[in-house]
Order: C-alpha cells, then structure tokens, then sequence
C-alpha cells in the first residue's frame, strides 16, 4: 500500500484463505443505503460509491492523485477524505454526486484520515503538525477553530464519533517491552471531543484499531488480530464483553455499521486484493458486494 495510507495496513498482508460461504436468511431485514470506499480498479486510489447490493459503483473522485478514507455527513450529500492532489496531503470534502471538491486544511504537514461529527459541525482528523507524531486533532467544518486534541510522540490513527457528539474513539500505538516480536501495541481509546477524560478501551495482544461506535451507542466494532490474521471484533462501549464476529481464515479490518445497526460492512482479503462484505450482527451471515484483484477498502455506510 502507498506510505500514505495508514502505515500499518501493510502489517495485514500476510494470510491467504477462503471466505467462509453463507446462505440467506429470509427473516433476517435487507440493509438499505449506500457505501463510500475507496479502490484502486482505475490504477490509483479513488472514492467510489455503490448501491448496498454491489451495484452502480461510480467514483466521485476521479483524479490521479491519491483519494482515501470517506466519511459521510449527516445528510448524506457530502463525503470528507484526504487526498494529496494539491502536492502535500489535506482534507477535502466532497459532494456525493462527484460534482464539487472543496479544500478543507492547508498545511505543511500531513493531514489524514477525517471523521465527520454528528451534527455535521466539526471534523476530527489525524495530523503530524505538532512535530512528534501522528495525533488527533479537531476543527470545524468551515476550516477554523481546529485544536490538538492529544499531543503525544505515540502514534495514533482512527478518529470517530459518538453517536452523541461527545466522544472520540481513537488508536493509540504502545510500545510492548514484553513482546519483541511487536514494535507497538495498538489499542483502541476513547476521549471527551475535548481532549479530555482519555480512557484505554481495550487490551488484547497485538493491534487493534478502527473502532467505530454502533447507532445506539452500545457497542463498538473494531478491528484486531486474530489467530495470525485479522478479524472485526465487537465490544460493549465501556470495553467489556469482547467478542470476535468474522471469525474469517482471511484479513478482515475497517468495519463501519449499517444505520440501523443490523449489519457491518467491511474489508477482506490477502495478498493485496481485497474486497468489501458485509455481516449481520446477530446472523453471523455474509455478503460480498465487491469482486474483483484490487483493493476495495475503507467503506463507510450511508446514514440512511
């Protein structure tokens, strides 16, 4: 993967397997919605949308700069992402017809990953702008006020909301004295929007990241290692209760839940080809929606 994604997805080649295969459950309610990811089917990494069957894939992008990480607002119309089409990495948001592109941060450092509140006012993001590393920062939607929220030589990554608007999860990377086998520790934490109040969620081996709270706030899906490979895990939102739900021979990270909850999509594959699924929560059933060599990533579903 290019350096500038998240630098530890190139830890995830590293296992090969079949997707377990699945059939259909009648009773169990069709998702609905669409889903924002990113791939690299046009020779570099754009935004695409699709329908939550795996039809009408178009990409909103569509340049050949580099294109990652969608999140949407809460209407729907506009999808924040980083790209580095300006000759150094910043924000961007995008109206989800592809039409328009506006530059959200212009700074000499890099700035990654966006996550857009819930009330749509404010964007946490990631950014090495404070010289050490990687760390959360805060600003709002019309490109001011933004504000470190951590402010450590720890790696971090991952940003996302409450569905309250009052915290952020986030990854941490510790460094593992016990374990040499390991450079860090990844693990997944949670902050007032604040900076404040920064709690350790959880504590397995290994790295965990991409969390992401359910729609009522009571769980939290995220990713982690697994039987030497990659599985989505779920968590109830104080860290208990942690429970592996893919369960999968091959990589499996990023997930992002449906609105009502129901269902997950998310990557997996090996080998850098990976395509995106989707698993109902309580079922345990699987869908592809993609199907192809190249790497289908990142997805993010629609609020409605």
């Amino acid at each position: 993967m290019k350096s500038l994604i998240l630098p530890f997805f190139c830890l995830l080649i590293c296992s090969c397997g079949n997707q377990k295969e699945s059939t259909t459950d009648s009773s169990i309610s069709e998702p609905t919605g669409q889903i924002a990811f990113t791939s690299n089917r046009g020779g570099n990494n754009d935004i695409y949308l699709m329908n939550i069957d795996g039809s009408n894939i178009r990409n909103i992008t569509n340049n050949p700069a580099l294109d990652y990480g969608a999140s949407w607002s809460p209407d729907n119309k506009q999808i924040a992402a980083y790209s580095n089409r300006s000759g150094n990495t910043e924000l961007y948001l995008f109206s989800a017809d592809g039409q328009t592109s506006t530059q959200l941060t212009d700074h000499p450092d890099q700035d990654v990953l966006p996550s857009i509140s819930s009330n749509g006012k404010q964007i946490a993001f990631m950014s090495n702008r404070n010289g050490k590393s990687r760390s959360v920062y805060l600003m709002d939607v019309d490109r001011t006020n933004v504000i470190p929220l951590t402010d450590n030589d720890l790696y971090e990554e991952s940003p996302s909301w409450s569905p309250d608007g009052k915290q952020i999860l986030f990854t941490r990377q510790l460094k593992d004295e016990s374990d040499t086998s390991h450079a860090a520790n990844g693990e997944v934490f949670i902050m007032d929007k604040d900076g404040a109040n920064v709690k350790r969620l959880t504590n397995k081996k290994a790295f965990d990241s991409g969390a992401v709270f359910s729609p009522n706030g009571k769980q939290i899906a995220f990713y982690g290692a697994s039987n030497e490979t990659w599985d989505i895990f779920l968590m109830n939102s104080d860290g208990s209760n942690v429970k592996n739900l893919t369960d999968d021979a091959i990589e499996c990270y990023s997930p992002a839940w449906s609105p009502d909850g129901k269902w997950i999509v998310y990557t997996a594959g090996s080998k850098n080809i990976y395509n995106l699924y989707i698993i109902h929560v309580e079922s345990g059933e699987k869908r592809q929606l993609t199907n192809n060599e190249f790497r289908n990533e990142a997805p993010a579903w629609s609020n409605n």
